[in-house]
């Protein structure tokens, strides 16, 4: 790793946390409360009306109420939207959006400033703790423990590709609460870019100190601030490794800038 240098103003958290050495590793653990197996007879889009009503509801319950405690809770803002509203035209079939993975609702902030309901694969152990629920609902699709089983799950992102679905990736695989450096970045969605032949949209999540008033009422935790960058278009004449490295790379880069960031400690892949 090389030496962390940060734009000047870039506010970066202090916290107690003990990062693991492999990037990839997970900071927490999730309490295992089931077992569930992941294999080609798991549903990875379940079509159950039950499920529909649930998936609805808890939308519903995003849209009026987490947008709402965002704002409260993690003072949140939104630059870069623009980037969405002058390419809408490029997103007709649908796209990739990245970001990196820095506290318990930025998936939730990525659906706010998409406006969609984005679906997105899930690392399996998530599914056998208390969120089981909740990440099926907002879109949360399992990683394959099996061969048979990754079949199924690349045929369920085929099938939401096909109805023109939005799909999210953490590229650094797991959520390390209010880390700031960039971590490395796996290569899954941008296989799934080029595969589908639908832009990437870079987000970075930074962080700001919280004001007077919060650490008043004894908020510690840092304020939140999303950016969009400009999407990356897959290039067809590339084969699907080129262009998956190409789209990675590029990818990193422009995060690492948003989140300001000179020098990122981490390399874009490892």
């Amino acid at each position: 790793m090389q030496e962390q240098i940060n734009r000047e103003g870039t506010f970066v958290p202090q916290t107690d946390s003990v990062w693991p050495q492999k990037p990839d590793q997970p900071l927490l653990q999730p309490k295992h409360l089931r077992q569930v197996v992941v294999d080609e007879n798991y549903p990875f889009i379940d079509k159950s009306f039950k499920f529909f009503l649930w998936r609805n509801l808890i939308y519903a319950g995003v849209w009026t109420l987490v947008f709402f405690l965002q704002h409260l809770r993690y003072g949140i803002k939104f630059t870069g939207l623009k980037n969405l509203r002058k390419n809408k035209a490029l997103f007709k079939n649908g796209a990739v959006t990245v970001c990196n993975h820095a506290y318990r609702w930025d998936f939730l902030a990525v659906v706010q400033a998409t406006k969609k309901r984005l679906w997105f694969p899930a690392r399996a152990e998530n599914l056998m703790g208390s969120d089981a629920a909740l990440i099926r609902a907002v879109g949360g699709i399992p990683i394959a423990q099996n061969f048979s089983g990754t079949k199924k799950f690349y045929e369920a992102f085929d099938e939401l590709h096909k109805k023109k679905k939005w799909i999210h990736v953490f590229p650094e695989s797991c959520r390390w609460t209010w880390y700031q450096p960039i971590r490395p970045f796996k290569r899954g969605a941008f296989e799934f870019a080029h595969r589908y032949g639908i832009p990437v949209i870079p987000m970075a999540i930074s962080y700001r100190e919280p004001g007077a008033v919060r650490r008043f009422f004894g908020v510690k935790h840092p304020l939140v601030t999303l950016t969009v960058g400009e999407p990356i278009m897959p290039d067809p004449s590339l084969s699907l490794k080129q262009d998956s490295t190409r789209l990675l790379e590029d990818c990193h880069k422009r995060i690492v800038e948003m989140a300001g960031i000179v020098q990122n400690q981490w390399p874009a892949t490892l």
